[in-house]
């Protein structure tokens, strides 16, 4: 076959001209090749010996094998190749116009039967591969369903620990409520509790602050202590009784030292 005939296959097999021109120039280099054209005679005769040549031709100029699979098939029925292969590769000329050595018909019905069973193991490849995707989405789908069950649990204890939070809450809130108003009536009953009469300039210091006469002097200075803290002006409290209490503190802290 001349360099004419390998450019129109492989036009015909749908390699691009750029790669069909590389490659028939090494398969000239190679010697797969007998001869350039250019006389524009074309045979119509079988063009390539038998199938394996071709498969290996077509796999040299970079075809994929199922594009391969198709074009060898329809060069079959066209009569471009003589018969079907045995497995054998000839290490001289590749393409040639030597006659048929075998029944044109009783080839092509050869290899017809050879690409149906690559076809068949094409087809038991592909039904594997979908039954293995198809398992993979099922166990997927299990997973996302059991997750999604799990995440629905896991809202509906969120939702309960955030009501029982939510009425701690409130709980705290009313019981601090009621321990700061427990607490404004202690200091105010503490405040009401002191002698706050100016004209009394009795030394009984129990007596103002409303404990026993037999108090001792260190239960009488801790309540003064209190007393100063409840009406200190930074603590909300009045600084005009603030003062007063704390005249007489120093007046009591000054009485137990002259003794």
């Amino acid at each position: 076959m001349n360099t004419d005939q390998a450019f129109d296959l492989l036009k015909d097999a749908g390699v691009i001209e750029s790669i069909s021109i590389q490659t028939v120039r090494r398969w000239l280099r190679e010697g797969k090749v007998k001869y350039e054209g250019g006389n524009k005679n074309r045979n119509t005769g079988y063009i390539i010996d038998d199938t394996d040549q071709a498969f290996e031709l077509l796999k040299d100029a970079g075809i994929t094998e199922s594009i391969s699979i198709q074009t060898v098939s329809r060069w079959l029925r066209e009569g471009k190749i003589k018969y079907e292969g045995n497995g054998n590769r000839n290490t001289g000329y590749i393409i040639d116009d030597t006659a048929s050595m075998l029944s044109k018909n009783d080839r092509i019905d050869q290899n017809k039967d050879e690409i149906i069973h690559r076809l068949k193991l094409k087809i038991q490849a592909q039904d594997k591969h979908i039954e293995g995707i198809e398992e993979l989405h099922e166990t997927s789908k299990k997973i996302l369903i059991q997750q999604r069950d799990m995440f629905k649990k896991e809202v509906v204890l969120l939702k309960n620990e955030k009501s029982k939070l939510q009425n701690e809450t409130k709980d705290l809130l009313k019981e601090n409520i009621e321990l700061r108003n427990e607490l404004i009536k202690v200091k105010e009953n503490k405040r009401d509790s002191y002698n706050f009469d100016s004209n009394n300039q009795s030394n009984d210091y129990s007596e103002k602050l409303g404990l026993a006469k037999m108090a001792s002097n260190k239960e009488l200075l801790a309540e003064y202590k209190g007393l100063l803290k409840i009406t200190h002006p930074d603590h909300d409290g009045n600084s005009k009784v603030f003062h007063y209490i704390k005249t007489d503190y120093d007046n009591f802290r000054k009485f137990i030292k002259g003794k």
